[in-house]
């Protein structure tokens, strides 16, 4: 069995890599697992940019290094590959980023996916497909819509929010047209070691490990730490793919969340108790969004019902785990500062 992962050394795609390759060792391998030690099993994946966060996997994974924007590329993977399961992950993730960038946002998260399925569709019609969108999709969320169910309408706010609506509903297009097994996602915020610092908890926890170092005032910049928000753990994030994909409908659409909701100043209260230093928080005008929503939290029955998947990861264990990723990155640096994520 072949699988692929575009995006393999991005946050989820990497962690996705290692728990696929490493699930065999930790349950027995049945017909419908996707288990690393079962015998012919590959795992391919798509390398853009960086490859930081995969660099210890690299010796078990197949790497494809392009860009997906280029159909051609694309084209010549698929049929190289030919591989059965595809986890579709990369993308452009930064939603305040893409008021800046609109274009861009589009660029990467519409053309890329249009590249990838028609590739699948000429070349392997009988591959199942895994199309991650977000929460971003619902965007303007009121009080009567929570929980978040998947017959929610849709009513994005942000550029980024556009281009995911976008991916998810060409990918139900190329079920209905093409028969295509396509399997969407809609995930709501995620979290972990690893993630980029462009994301609120990561940014707060790479503050707190520069300030533990000396390498920062005791000063920690924040924006809007109001917002309610759903967050799942990535490891218990990419269980929940993999589920889906397997025992997933084609055509279906499945909200991947917890279900509970935590408000950004909790995830900074707890990242402060986890820590001993002394540390003064400030408000950051350029870390706000353009447009926010108070709350957003999912309704994830249609997918513990399909997959019997539920997150087994708690929020302080999630934030401690990240915290400490930072304080290994600005350890190991070799100028004292921690480097970005992945880059």
């Amino acid at each position: 069995m072949r699988v692929l992962i575009t995006g393999v050394s991005g946050f989820v795609g990497s962690v996705l890599a290692e728990f696929l390759l490493d699930i065999g060792r930790s349950q027995p391998a049945d017909h419908t697992a996707l288990a690393a030690d079962e015998p012919g099993l590959e795992i391919h994946g798509t390398v853009h940019r960086a490859d930081l966060r995969i660099r210890h996997l690299q010796n078990r994974l197949h790497l494809h290094r392009g860009d997906l924007r280029n159909s051609s590329w694309i084209e010549q993977v698929i049929e190289a590959v030919r591989p059965h399961l595809v986890f579709h992950l990369a993308a452009w993730s930064d939603v305040r980023a893409s008021w800046d960038q609109p274009w861009a946002t589009y660029e990467l998260n519409i053309s890329c996916q249009l590249n990838l399925l028609e590739a699948l569709r000429r070349h392997v019609p009988d591959a199942k497909v895994l199309v991650v969108a977000s929460s971003e999709v619902y965007g303007l969320i009121g009080e009567e819509d929570l929980p978040v169910g998947e017959e929610t309408p849709l009513r994005p706010n942000s550029p980024y929010g556009i281009s995911k609506v976008a991916q998810d509903l060409m990918a139900l297009q190329y079920w209905l047209n093409y028969q295509l097994q396509t399997v969407r996602v809609r995930s709501f915020n995620h979290i972990g070691p690893g993630q980029s610092d462009s994301f609120a908890a990561s940014a707060f926890a790479r503050q707190i490990a520069e300030i533990e170092a000396g390498l920062q005032q005791p000063v920690l910049k924040v924006g809007n730490l109001e917002a309610e928000r759903d967050f799942t753990d990535v490891r218990d994030m990419v269980r929940a793919y993999r589920l889906a994909l397997q025992r997933g409908e084609p055509g279906a659409v499945y909200n991947v969340g917890s279900g509970e909701t935590y408000s950004i100043r909790r995830l900074l209260e707890i990242l402060l108790d986890l820590s001993a230093a002394k540390i003064d928080v400030e408000l950051d005008p350029d870390r706000l969004r353009p447009s926010d929503v108070a709350c957003s939290v999912c309704r994830p029955d249609r997918l513990v019902e399909a997959t019997g998947w539920r997150p087994t990861i708690d929020i302080r264990q999630s934030l401690a785990d990240m915290l400490q990723f930072w304080r290994d990155r600005t350890e190991a640096a070799p100028d004292g500062a921690a480097k970005a994520a992945g880059g």
